[in-house]
């Protein structure tokens, strides 16, 4: 999803989305919506939220922080 598209989203939740960054607008959602605030930090690609809307595009964001970590 594309920021325009989350910071849409954001707004229909009353989340006023600023200058957040893609992961602190999602995790501010994620808490909104009652779930952990856990985006983007799905440890060797393994996540047990399934009922996430946001797993797939978080398994592919830690995928990108795992491999660019030394």
């Amino acid at each position: 999803m594309n920021m325009k598209h989350i910071r849409h989203f954001a707004k229909t939740l009353s989340i006023e989305p600023g200058k957040l960054s893609k992961t602190e607008l999602i995790k501010k959602i994620q808490l909104a919506e009652g779930n952990f605030d856990c985006y983007g930090s799905a440890s060797q690609g393994e996540c047990d939220q399934l009922a996430c809307s946001w797993r797939e595009d978080c398994l592919g964001e830690s995928g990108k922080a795992a491999a660019e970590a030394p």
